[in-house]
């Protein structure tokens, strides 16, 4: 059903396929770098911030995540990261929840286990000041960065858990097999747009261009983006060239004038102040970092 939304489908390899969880953990140095780009995979994800600030979107809903918040994405949900402070660090645990399913058919696998795998009982993305959940993470992160004898057992016990907990307290929704259906649907027709985004964001990208790629009339496709992405048309065209002018910046010896040819600013001064509104540093310090 999701080939069509190939391109920005992140391919998840797990150490052991016959105990499908990973965890590690990232920092990231500077405020204004983009910690992921946008992408979706099957699997549940976790994140839980140690220390620093960063906006997180998850689907079209933009969050500020702080030191000891858990952020929740769900199966098939495209999201996106950027650092908003230096010395940001988060710990990433990614379950295929088929690592949870009964041999049999029993309650908890047909009301529960089930609809979440098949992306239709979707779980709240922001939990913050829940000790309950926190500890569930944290047991979590203890046991697979030390794998002691038992550590299987443990994983499966906290995982059940922390699903416990946040569907006693944290479902954002139920979907039909209908809604689920066209929700899938919408997000496979705007993938063309997406990838056409990525691959000509140096261009002028006009509504009527971008409309006609998704088959959508002008109203209905900005509507359906600002849906999809939280952002309008122009704020996620100038967002993918200010992350791709931020990796000049920093991995380049083009100067910043370069910078704003290469990715479709004409005007320095223009890129200059966006980038620092939205980056909040200023183009030339970044390069002389």
């Amino acid at each position: 059903m999701l080939n069509k939304f190939e391109a920005l489908r992140e391919t998840m390899s797990m150490p052991d396929p016959r105990f499908p969880i990973k965890m590690h953990k990232s920092h990231f140095q500077q405020a204004g770098t983009v910690i992921f780009p946008h992408h979706w995979h099957e699997h549940l994800e976790f994140l839980f911030f140690e220390s620093g600030e960063a906006i997180i979107e998850c689907g079209s809903t933009p969050i500020m995540a702080k030191p000891g918040d858990l952020i929740v994405i769900n199966s098939n949900e495209l999201h996106y990261g950027v650092s908003l402070s230096s010395d940001v660090i988060y710990y990433v645990l990614i379950a295929d929840i088929s690592l949870l399913h009964s041999q049999f058919v029993d309650a908890a696998e047909t009301k529960f286990i089930a609809p979440i795998t098949q992306n239709r009982l979707l779980l709240h993305n922001h939990i913050r000041g829940d000790m309950a959940t926190s500890a569930c993470m944290l047991s979590l992160i203890d046991e697979l960065g030390k794998r002691e004898f038992g550590y299987e057992l443990a994983i499966k016990s906290e995982l059940y858990r922390l699903l416990t907990l946040l569907l006693r307290g944290y479902v954002a929704t139920v979907l039909s097999r209908d809604e689920y259906a066209e929700r899938i649907k919408n997000v496979e027709r705007f993938e063309p747009v997406f990838r056409y985004i990525d691959e000509h964001y140096t261009q002028e990208l006009s509504i009527e261009k971008l409309s006609g790629i998704a088959g959508l009339s002008r109203f209905h496709f900005s509507r359906l983006f600002k849906l999809l992405t939280g952002r309008t048309v122009t704020e996620y065209i100038t967002a993918a060239r200010l992350d791709r002018a931020d990796y000049l910046l920093r991995h380049t010896p083009l100067t910043v004038s370069e910078v704003a040819s290469a990715t479709g600013f004409n005007d320095i001064y223009y890129f200059s102040r966006t980038f620092k509104k939205h980056k909040k540093i200023p183009p030339s310090k970044l390069r002389e970092s």
